[in-house]
C-alpha cells in the first residue's frame, strides 16, 4: 500500500496516545511520511469504559502524506465504548444509529481489532448497548475484517510472574495491542524495543514489563497470522516533504529524519533563532491548553542560554517579556486565544513602545472555555485586529507540525529584525499532532541580524530615530551614551517625548503602518501549488485550472489533498499580515476563488478587506476537528 490510516482508540486511561506517538515515531524513523491526531476529551476523566471519556489517536502513515487520514484502514478498540464511537463517528449518541460510511471513522474494508475482554455485558452496559450483540447493533458490515483479541487475558498471562499488581498489569494492555501493530505492519522489534526503553527511562522499572506484553503481542501475530494480510509499506526517500521547509526545499539522503511535535518544534524554532541572533531567549508565559508544552520545553532549556518563566497570569507572561525586549532579549509569550484576549493591552505597549517580541497563539475551539482540546481557526481577526487604537502588528502562521519550527525562527527573524510585536498563529491540529521532520543544520539557517543602533548616535540618542525602512533603532540598558526612556504614551517623531500633537500622531500612526508594510519586501512571494506534481510556480510562467483553493495555516495538507483529487490548484499563505506582495496578481488570474477554513470565514472576510474587486466564495467548518478532504472535494465538486 502507500499510504495506510490507524486508528488507536480507548479509555482515557489506556495510554492510546503513548501509543499512538511511539507508533508513529517508530513510523517515522522507519522513513515513512507521518501525520498525526491526538483526539481527546477536555474534562475531568469519564467513568471508565462510558463513552465521554474515550480517547484516540490517529497516524497517516506511507508516502505523499498531508494529513492523518479522513478515515481509518486499522482500528484497535480497547472497550466497547471506543467501537461505538469509532464505528458511529459524530452520531456516537443517537440510540438508533448503525454504521454509514460518511459518519464512521473507518472504511468499510477496514481491520478492526477489538480487546473482547472488554465486551461483558457490564462493558456494553456502560457504553449504552441494547443488545448482547455490538458488532451486530452497531450494524458493522461483512467487509469489515473483525480480529477478536483477548488482550486483556493476554496481557494477564504475560505478566503472570511479574509481581505486578492487578492494576498495573492492566495498564500494560496498550503494549500488547502495539506489539500486534508493530506485527501488522512488519515493523522490526529491536527498534520497537529500542524506542520503548527511551520512552521509559526515567521509569526503569516499566521496561522490562512493557516490552515483554509489546514482543508478546508481536509474537502472537506472527505465530497466529490472524487472518489478515501484513501491511508493507515502502518509505519515503528522496521525496519531496513540502510541509517540512518553509522555503519548499527538497530533501536528501543525507538528511536525518524524526518525528515531532508542533509545540517542540515551535520551542526549537524559538532555541534556534535566539543562537544565530546571538540573543538569550526568554519566555514568558502562563500555562493553557494547547500551548503548555512550549512553556515545559524551554523551562528544560537552562543549557541552552533559555529564561522561561511561569508568571502568576497572562498579563504577566507578556509583561515580563516586554521587560525582557526592553532589555536587549529574544522576547517570547505564548498562550491560546483566552490569553491572547488578555494580553492584547501589553500587545499594543510594545506595538507603541517599538519593541521586537514574539506572541505564539496556540488556537482552540472557543470562545471562552469552549473545546480547549480540539482545533479551530477561530483568533485569525483578533491577532489581526484585537486591540484599541491604530495598532499593526505582523501575523503569521505555521501550516504543518514540522513546518512550526521554520515560523516560529521566522517570527523571531522578523521581530527582531523590524523591531515589532509578531503573532506566531499554531493550533491544536499543529501542537499536539507530530510530522516527519528534517532536522536541520544551524548554518542552513537563514541569518538573523537584530537591528542595532549606530554607534555615531551615542551621547544624543532618543527612541524615535529610525533606519531608511522605518524601523527604529534598538538601544537597552547597559549601553552607555544611548540612555533612554521608552513609554507607552505617543511620542514625538523627532525627539521621542511625550507628545500630544495631534499632526504627531497622525504622523507616528502611518510610520508604525508603514514599518509593517515594508515588511512585505522582505517575505517570499505568494506561490501557487499543482497538487499533482508539487511543484510551484510565479504567476510568469502560471497556467490556471480556473478554480483556486486558497488556505492559510494547518489546513494546508488537507487542502493541497482534496487540490489534488479536483485538479485545481492551491494558494497556501503563511504571511497574513502582510501579504504577499504578489497576492492580488496572483488571486486575479482565478475566475473561482474557494476560501477554506475551520471559522465562519475570517480569512475571506480579510481577503474581502484588501481585494473588494475580486470575488471569494466560502467553505467553512467549526466541529472542532480537523478538515475531512472528501467534503471539501464534494462542496467543490456541487456548489
Amino acid at each position: 500500500m502507500k499510504n495506510v490510516v490507524v486508528r488507536f482508540c480507548g479509555d482515557s486511561g489506556d495510554g492510546m496516545q503513548l501509543t499512538g506517538n511511539m507508533f508513529a515515531q517508530l513510523a517515522a524513523e522507519m522513513g515513512h511520511e507521518i501525520s498525526t491526531l491526538p483526539d481527546f476529551p477536555a474534562e475531568i476523566r469519564a467513568p471508565q469504559g462510558t463513552l465521554g471519556g474515550v480517547s484516540a489517536f490517529q497516524v497517516e502513515l506511507g508516502q505523499e502524506v498531508y494529513t492523518s487520514g479522513d478515515k481509518a484502514d486499522v482500528v484497535v478498540a480497547m472497550n466497547a465504548a471506543a467501537l461505538k464511537v469509532c464505528t458511529l463517528g459524530s452520531h456516537f449518541n443517537h440510540p438508533q444509529a448503525h454504521f454509514d460510511e460518511e459518519f464512521s471513522l473507518f472504511h468499510r474494508h477496514a481491520i478492526l481489532i477489538v480487546d473482547t475482554d472488554s465486551l461483558t455485558d457490564k462493558d456494553l452496559e456502560k457504553a449504552q448497548y441494547n443488545t448482547p450483540n455490538p458488532f451486530e447493533e452497531l450494524g458493522i458490515p461483512e467487509s469489515v475484517q473483525i480480529v477478536p483479541v483477548a488482550l486483556t487475558t493476554l496481557t494477564k498471562e504475560a505478566l503472570k510472574d511479574s509481581g505486578m499488581d492487578n492494576k498495573s498489569v492492566l495498564k500494560c494492555r496498550n503494549m500488547f495491542a502495539l506489539g500486534l501493530i508493530y506485527w501488522l505492519f512488519d515493523e522490526p522489534m529491536e527498534k520497537a524495543i529500542h524506542l520503548l526503553e527511551e520512552k521509559f527511562k526515567k521509569k526503569p522499572a516499566l521496561v522490562a514489563p512493557n516490552t515483554k506484553v509489546m514482543v508478546d503481542g508481536y509474537n502472537y501475530g506472527q505465530n497466529l497470522a490472524l487472518n489478515v494480510q501484513q501491511v508493507h509499506l515502502e518509505p519515503s526517500e528522496g521525496s519531496d516533504l513540502r510541509q517540512n521547509s518553509a522555503d519548499g526545499s527538497k530533501l536528501n539522503a543525507e538528511s536525518s529524519f524524526t518525528s515531532i511535535a508542533g509545540n517542540k518544534a515551535t520551542a526549537w524554532g524559538l532555541i534556534a533563532a535566539a543562537e544565530k541572533a546571538g540573543k538569550r531567549l526568554f519566555l514568558g508565559s502562563y500555562p493553557i491548553t494547547p500551548a503548555t508544552d512550549i512553556l515545559h520545553e524551554l523551562a528544560a532549556r537552562k543549557d541552552m542560554n533559555v529564561m522561561a518563566i511561569q508568571a502568576e497570569d497572562e498579563i504577566a507572561g507578556v509583561c515580563t517579556a516586554i521587560g525582557a525586549a526592553f532589555a536587549g532579549d529574544l522576547a517570547c509569550t505564548s498562550t491560546s486565544g483566552p490569553g491572547l484576549s488578555l494580553k492584547s493591552e501589553a500587545i499594543g505597549l510594545a506595538v507603541m513602545a517599538e519593541l521586537p517580541l514574539v506572541v505564539i497563539d496556540v488556537q482552540r475551539g472557543g470562545p471562552s472555555t469552549g473545546l480547549p482540546t480540539k482545533t479551530e481557526q477561530t483568533d485569525l481577526l483578533q491577532a489581526l485586529y484585537g486591540r484599541n487604537g491604530e495598532c499593526p502588528a505582523v501575523v503569521i502562521a505555521a501550516s504543518s507540525s514540522a513546518n512550526c519550527f521554520d515560523y516560529a525562527y521566522e517570527a523571531c527573524k522578523i521581530a527582531l529584525e523590524n523591531m515589532t510585536p509578531v503573532i506566531l498563529m499554531t493550533d491544536t491540529y499543529l501542537a499536539n499532532g507530530t510530522a516527519l521532520w528534517r532536522i536541520p543544520k544551524l548554518a542552513e539557517l537563514p541569518e538573523i541580524h537584530p537591528q542595532g543602533v549606530p554607534e555615531e548616535l551615542k551621547g544624543h540618542y532618543n527612541p524615535a530615530l529610525r533606519d531608511a525602512r522605518g524601523v527604529r533603532y534598538w538601544a537597552y540598558p547597559g549601553m552607555e551614551g544611548f540612555e533612554h526612556r521608552n513609554i507607552g504614551l505617543e511620542r514625538d517623531a523627532e525627539k521621542g517625548t511625550i507628545s500630544t500633537n495631534p499632526e504627531n500622531h497622525e504622523q507616528m500612526v502611518l510610520a508604525r503602518k508603514h514599518k509593517i508594510e515594508q515588511i512585505a519586501n522582505s517575505i517570499p512571494n505568494l506561490q501557487i501549488i499543482k497538487p499533482s506534481n508539487s511543484q510551484t510556480f510565479e504567476p510568469s510562467n502560471l497556467q490556471t485550472s480556473g478554480t483556486l483553493l486558497v488556505g492559510w495555516g494547518s489546513t494546508e495538507g488537507h487542502l493541497h489533498a482534496a487540490a489534488n483529487e479536483l485538479g485545481c490548484d492551491l494558494a497556501h499563505f503563511n504571511y497574513i499580515c502582510p501579504l504577499p506582495k504578489n497576492t492580488r496578481e496572483i488571486l486575479s488570474q482565478y475566475k473561482r476563488i474557494v476560501v477554506c477554513e475551520l471559522n465562519t470565514g475570517q480569512f475571506a472576510a480579510y481577503l474581502r478587506a484588501q481585494f473588494p474587486d475580486i470575488k471569494f466564495e466560502q467553505y467553512n467548518e467549526i466541529q472542532g476537528q480537523p478538515f475531512a478532504v472528501e467534503r471539501i472535494v464534494n462542496f467543490v465538486k456541487n456548489n
